[in-house]
C-alpha cells in the first residue's frame, strides 16, 4: 500500500512539474512603452504609456495625450484615439488624465504617426478591440435579404432553368 502512494505521489510531482514548464508560455506579453510601440506597424501588442491629457475635439474623437508637455507635436510619434461611435463601449476617459494605462490594440499609421484605436474599455484590461466587420468583404449584403452574400457563379442556376433535354425536342418512344 505504502508503495502505491509513493507512485502516486511520484507521479502527481511529475505532472506539476510538466505542468509548471508551461505556466511561462502562457503568460501575458509584457507591455511596451509608447515610444517603442510607433515602430510596431500593424501588430497586436500592450502599451504602457502616462495619460497627459484628454483632448475632445467638437466631433466628439477623443485623444489621449501620451506625450509630455515639453514634446513638440511634431516629436510626438504615437497617439491613442477613441471615436465618437464608440464613445458608449470606451466610457469616460478624463479619469484616465495623469495616470499611467496599459492598453492593448493594434498600432496603425494615423496621418504621419503611429497610434491605436480605443474603441472598447476592455482595452485596458488587455482585451482586445471591438470587432468591426470589413466594409468591403458585406458590400451589398443585408440580414434582409434571401440572396447570399457573396456572388458566387456557382450559386446560381446555369442556363436560364433548361434541363438536359428540352420538352421541345423530345423524340416519341418507340413501340408507341
Amino acid at each position: 500500500m505504502a508503495l502505491c502512494r509513493r507512485n502516486r505521489l511520484a507521479m502527481l510531482a511529475a505532472c506539476g512539474l510538466s505542468l509548471a514548464a508551461y505556466a511561462p508560455a502562457a503568460a501575458p506579453k509584457p507591455c511596451v512603452p509608447a515610444a517603442q510601440a510607433a515602430k510596431l506597424l500593424n501588430k497586436d501588442v500592450c502599451v504602457s504609456a502616462h495619460i497627459y491629457d484628454v483632448v475632445e475635439l467638437p466631433d466628439g474623437t477623443r485623444f489621449l495625450d501620451v506625450c509630455s508637455p515639453q514634446t513638440t507635436d511634431e516629436q510626438c510619434r504615437f497617439t491613442i484615439v477613441s471615436l465618437w461611435d464608440d464613445h458608449e463601449d470606451v466610457g469616460e476617459l478624463a479619469k484616465y488624465r495623469n495616470q499611467d494605462v496599459q492598453i492593448r490594440g493594434i498600432v496603425q499609421p494615423m496621418h504621419g504617426r503611429a497610434g491605436m484605436v480605443l474603441s472598447h474599455v476592455r482595452q485596458f484590461n488587455g482585451g482586445p478591440p471591438k470587432f468591426r466587420p470589413n466594409p468591403l468583404l458585406a458590400r451589398g449584403f443585408s440580414a434582409d435579404q434571401s440572396k447570399p452574400p457573396l456572388n458566387d457563379p456557382n450559386l446560381h442556376a446555369q442556363g436560364g432553368g433548361r434541363a438536359f433535354m428540352n420538352s421541345r425536342d423530345q423524340e416519341p418512344a418507340p413501340g408507341k
